[in-house]
């Protein structure tokens, strides 16, 4: 799965140009996807790490690059590999070149190493590699002020790797191999001082990347001026690196520090509030959507925050619906700003009588988004509430306006864009079709059935969650 956007990115760059990079990309990003399908039909989801890679790579230091995932990780492979044919079909009316769709398939393949490496080395190589293509994808490819925005989002996330590099590096020199594997960093003890500084080298640096109220300032910035693809990969994917980095690294190295956890919780949840409430006064579609993504991811990462059952759970269905919502909210906008040439409310009106096909997906895409029961954001957001509620009653009751506040927000997009009467002059809106229709129909699809059937897909994830707990 590694290899297979890596060998298509160098193709890609060296032999292919205009269209044809698309198609290439699109098949190369297809077949990932198969054999992810593959994998996930033959997976066991008893909590151990499966069809794990484990080979020397610099042993003096003892660095190995060691790969494998157990249903977490299975979990974010398959959202990303899934994201990515439609991230890819969003650009078809583009006019990109053979480099844009090589850096793309390179983000697939450092994303992926993310969330299957098991040795801390090999994990920070894998979240900067994460960083290198959306900073050309943003800068070259984004809006006016992409070059100050872009700067600015990567001083803020490099600052926070080292951070995160110098926690990796303090617990190494606490094992008795002097090692970066995974289980020998889980089996260090460490004092409660040490704990603290450790914990916080890990969440400033996870915190930045989600990114937790008030390390947010770069993203609403970064996902307006960057390109519909780059901040689909940014706000559907990218940003579950840091929430995964909660999961699988903070918590269980340093469950010595886990009293720091109701601060850390404080803080989500007072995103969760400033960014609905600024959400609610903005004009731009775009911009809108970029503070909601603020709001629940504050939601998600509380409820891993909770280092319990329901919340963890709730947390890993949510993320795989925040990233099939976002992806498709941004995709609206995209499709929107096309035809109409202004992300801005004020200026659109009657698009749902001139595109009845696009009003409906877009509802359904924003039902899932608000969390309206048989959807699949109603499922995430009750197991995190439920998990909430279970750990720190008053957290639960100020995460639960997010459920109100998000369909204050998304109501109002749908009310000014969709109805009443087109403004004067605008241009006519035609329906979508083609590749649009596709790359919408089928999250919309997925809204469905997840919300329908969620079952398997927290069967996936429950050993793993229990073995991670367990570590306390």
């Amino acid at each position: 799965m590694l290899i297979l956007p890596l060998l298509g990115a160098f193709v890609i760059a060296v032999f292919f140009r205009g269209a044809n990079a698309r198609h290439a990309a699109l098949f190369t990003a297809l077949a990932t996807l198969a054999t992810t399908v593959g994998y996930l039909v033959n997976f066991t989801a008893d909590g151990s790490f499966q069809w794990a890679v484990d080979l020397p790579w610099i042993p003096q230091a003892g660095i190995r690059f060691k790969l494998g995932f157990d249903g977490i990780g299975m979990l974010l492979v398959g959202l990303t590999n899934l994201l990515l044919p439609i991230i890819v079909l969003s650009t078809y009316d583009k006019e990109y070149k053979g480099g844009y769709y090589a850096l793309v398939l390179i983000m697939q393949t450092a994303l992926q190493g993310v969330f299957t490496a098991l040795d801390g080395i090999t994990f920070y190589v894998f979240w900067e590699l994460a960083l290198i293509p959306i900073y050309f994808i943003s800068a070259t490819w984004g809006g006016v002020r992409r070059i100050g925005v872009t700067l600015k989002f990567f001083i803020y996330t490099f600052a926070g790797s080292v951070l995160m590099l110098l926690s990796l590096l303090y617990l190494y020199g606490k094992t008795p191999d002097q090692s970066f594997d995974w289980q020998q960093l889980v089996a260090v003890q460490l004092n409660a001082t040490e704990a603290i500084w450790v914990a916080l080298g890990f969440f400033v640096a996870f915190a930045i990347k989600m990114p937790l109220f008030p390390f947010h300032t770069w993203q609403p910035d970064t996902y307006t001026e960057s390109p519909t693809g780059g901040t689909m990969l940014l706000s559907g994917i990218m940003l579950k690196m840091g929430i995964y980095g909660l999961m699988r690294w903070m918590l269980p190295l340093v469950p010595e520090a886990v009293h720091l956890n109701s601060i850390f919780m404080a803080l989500a949840v007072t995103g969760i509030l400033y960014a609905s409430v600024i959400a609610m006064r903005l004009q731009d579609i775009k911009r809108i959507i970029a503070y909601s993504s603020i709001a629940h991811v504050g939601l998600i990462a509380a409820g891993v925050l909770t280092f319990e059952t329901t919340g963890m759970q709730g947390a890993l269905i949510q993320m795989l619906n925040h990233g099939i919502n976002v992806v498709g909210l941004f995709l609206i906008s995209d499709i929107i700003e096309k035809r109409m040439h202004t992300r801005r409310l004020a200026e659109l009106g009657g698009i749902a009588r001139q595109a009845p096909v696009f009003a409906v997906l877009f509802m359904i895409i924003m039902l899932g988004t608000v969390a309206v029961p048989f959807t699949n954001g109603f499922v995430g957001e009750l197991l995190l509430l439920k998990g909430l509620y279970a750990h720190q009653l008053w957290a639960a009751v100020v995460a639960g306006f997010t459920i109100i506040l998000c369909a204050v927000y998304m109501l109002r997009i749908y009310q000014f864009a969709m109805l009443g009467e087109a403004k004067e002059g605008a241009p006519v809106f035609a329906d979508i079709r083609g590749v649009e229709l596709w790359a919408l129909g089928v999250l919309s699809v997925l809204v469905i059935v997840i919300g329908l059937f969620p079952q398997p897909i927290l069967d996936l994830t429950a050993a793993s969650v229990e073995n991670l707990i367990k570590l306390k």
